[in-house]
């Protein structure tokens, strides 16, 4: 059938990946370090990813396509949301998971001074699409499941959210996926005691506790979960 869809520039195309995370149906993928259309029938041609472009590589065009297809789309998003819940953490040292000792709460020892706040973070990896879905650290863990925003708007975040916690970051319109699956594997892998959600107030967020309340439910556990919402200027709302 003729119809509108994108087409994409090649040789204006800088690899950015801001294009595929703006798009809901998965259709525009990283290949090579270009972005390219996946499929003709995943794209709904209205254009999100248009404007998420800063190199001006995404045009429309209206020619012979196949059909837009939701069922197809949905099926697409299910596998890739799968693929990326359970990956495996990539290769980088960086990735591997550990534990990390409660930091030493006494002078810098190369001035004497007393050293700056300290952090509470407990584990690594902290981002939620590299954390394992079991380690030991999660065993009898409360678990704080954060935007990673709320760190920067809050001072006080690790004296406030972090201390005592195990740490999973996201940002949902970034990264683009779905959290709910991984997160619910992780909550039915461990003996999580507690769940607490950090977001901001902005609308995007939401996709953030959206997901953890999926994922609690999915579950089957029955765990305590508490949500706080933060202004941009770190404040509890």
């Amino acid at each position: 059938m003729l119809r509108k869809i994108i087409k994409i520039d090649a040789e204006k195309c800088n690899g950015c990946g801001l294009c595929a995370a703006a798009c809901h149906e998965g259709a525009i993928g990283i290949i090579k370090g270009k972005a390219r259309l996946l499929r003709d029938d995943y794209c709904d041609g209205l254009g999100n990813c248009l404007p998420a472009c800063p190199a001006g590589a995404i045009a429309f065009e209206e020619r012979e396509a196949a059909p837009y297809d939701e069922e197809a789309v949905q099926r697409h998003m299910r596998s890739r949301d799968k693929a990326a819940a359970h990956a495996a953490p990539c290769s980088c040292p960086g990735s591997t998971p550990f534990p990390l000792a409660p930091p030493f709460a006494g002078k810098d020892t190369k001035t004497h001074r007393p050293g700056p706040a300290l952090s509470e973070l407990r584990q690594w990896p902290v981002q939620i699409r590299l954390a394992p879905v079991s380690a030991p650290y999660f065993a009898e863990a409360d678990l704080l499941v954060s935007a990673d925003c709320c760190a920067y708007a809050r001072g006080t975040f690790h004296a406030d959210f972090m201390r005592g916690r195990i740490t999973l970051i996201g940002c949902p319109k970034l990264d683009g996926i779905d959290y709910s699956e991984k997160l619910g594997a992780i909550i039915r892998a461990n003996s999580i005691r507690s769940l607490t959600a950090t977001r901001m107030e902005v609308p995007c967020c939401g996709g953030l506790e959206t997901a953890l309340r999926q994922a609690l439910q999915s579950s089957g556990r029955d765990l305590p979960l508490r949500v706080v919402s933060l202004s941009g200027f770190g404040e509890v709302l």
